[in-house]
């Protein structure tokens, strides 16, 4: 989920994970002023601090929030190479987390080539400019780059700012789905409907 998330360790699911793992220095007059990097385990303070924000804001701007993330979890998507960082002014102003594969979810769609934006934190002393936008711009040229043919997000299916604010980022809004029933999946899962998302990178070509 975006605003919503990936948050399980899902590196067991993912096959040749390996060919996706190193990062893509592609110029783009969006992105001049900032940088993204892989986060290291060094960030992982203040990943968590970001975290405890965003659930903090969530609170209080909207009806559902996360319930928090397993520290094991986050390492694990470091070490992978699979959490990324925006770094703007110095600073980590912006954190999210990607995947390969998103079968809980995305169910038999999730074997397609596809890269999975999840977890998008700003910094709040950052917020309003356009991180989203601009990691999504990233995961398009990602994917172009990779022969991976969508880029997909999903968020709370109630969530209609959300909804019209991806779709403003040219996502596709698919229609909203129930996560399937996990012990793996995080507690904030259960009862909920989430909105699905997704850009053809064939479309765009």
């Amino acid at each position: 989920m975006t605003g919503g998330a990936i948050f399980i360790d899902r590196s067991k699911e993912i096959v040749d994970n390996s060919k996706y793992m190193d990062a893509l220095a592609v110029n783009n007059p969006i992105r001049d002023a900032m940088r993204f990097e892989n986060a290291v385990l060094a960030d992982i303070d203040i990943i968590f601090d970001l975290y405890d924000k965003a659930i903090e804001f969530q609170k209080k701007v909207f009806h559902h929030s996360w319930l928090g993330f397993d520290r094991r979890m986050v390492e694990t998507e470091i070490d992978e190479k699979r959490l990324w960082k925006i770094i703007d002014e110095e600073q980590i102003a912006c954190i999210y987390s990607v995947t390969y594969a998103d079968p809980m979810i995305w169910r038999e769609r999730s074997e397609d080539p596809a890269i999975y934006i999840h977890r998008i934190v700003t910094n709040p002393d950052f917020r309003g400019r356009g991180y989203a936008r601009a990691i999504t711009e990233w995961a398009k040229d990602f994917a172009r780059s990779n022969d991976i043919r969508f880029v997909r997000m999903d968020t709370w299916g109630d969530n209609q700012k959300l909804i019209d604010y991806y779709q403003d980022c040219g996502f596709k809004f698919l229609g909203v789905t129930t996560p399937e029933i996990s012990d793996a999946l995080p507690k904030h899962y259960v009862g909920i409907s989430l909105s699905l998302f997704e850009i053809d990178i064939r479309s765009e070509a």
